[in-house]
Order: C-alpha cells, then structure tokens, then sequence
C-alpha cells in the first residue's frame, strides 16, 4: 500500500473511532462540586446604655446592625430581647428602665429591617445581673439589652 493509501485510510478510520469511543463510554461526567457556603453571619450582641439612660449609643448601632443581619440571616428564629438595669435605683424603676432599654432596642431593630413579629421585648430590671460587682465596671455591664435566640 502506498503511503498516500495510508494516510487516507487512517484520515477516515481515526475520526470514526474518536466518534465511536466518545459515544460508547461507560464513564460518568464529573459531579459538580457543590457551591461554597454562605459567609457566617456573626452572632447576636448586646448592647450597652448610659446610666439612667435608655436611648441607643453609637456602639450600641453597630451591634444592632449586625443583630438585624443575623435576622434577616436566620428568618426561621426569634428573638426575645431583654431589658436589664445596675442596682442602683428601686426595684419599680428598674423594672420600668429595663423594659425601656429593650423597647428602645426592638425600635431600633425594626427602623434596621428586622420582623418585629419576630421579637419580644421584656424587662428584668437588676433580679439578673451580668456582673455581680459593686462598683462601675460592674454595673456599666449590666446596664443591656441582652438578645437571646429562639
């Protein structure tokens, strides 16, 4: 046979057996691979007041931003928001600055977008302190909003 013979012999079989291999495999495509995971949303926060205070601080802001993405995050969960005060001051007033702190708190959040169906707002005034201290470092802990997931 001459080369020329060959050559077009091997010109029409190659193509074919290409065709004929990729169209009889057995082998299964490549699974995908599945899509990385959404970034972790940080989770809730308190946030601090000012004695005898019950507005929003601009710390206070920032955490409240990040605690109405994590709702937006989670939609299936709920929030109660606890209102908390120092010792000092009656039981009564206490009580009444706690329930402040957490409604100012549940305003905020709702003015951020997050479902205030989702929320609740309720006071402990000082029976549950963070800080069992006397002296400011402690009660500057204790006057919160503590979020707590539900």
């Amino acid at each position: 046979m001459t080369s020329v013979k060959k050559i077009t012999k091997r010109a029409l079989y190659v193509p074919a057996l290409l065709l004929l291999g990729a169209c009889c495999t057995t082998r299964q495509p490549e699974p995908v691979p599945p899509p990385p995971p959404p970034a972790p949303v940080a989770p809730l926060g308190d946030i601090f007041f000012d004695f005898d205070r019950s507005g929003i601080t601009p710390e206070g802001e920032a955490q409240l931003k990040q605690n109405a993405g994590w709702m937006v995050a989670n939609t299936a969960k709920s929030v109660v928001i606890e209102g908390h005060c120092d010792e000092r001051g009656t039981s009564e007033y206490n009580m009444a600055l706690g329930q402040r702190r957490a409604d100012s708190a549940m305003d905020a959040m709702v003015g951020l977008g997050a479902d205030q169906a989702r929320m609740t707002a309720i006071s402990y005034g000082e029976e549950k302190p963070f800080d069992t201290g006397h002296d400011e470092a402690g009660w500057a802990q204790n006057r919160r909003a503590h979020f707590v997931e539900q």
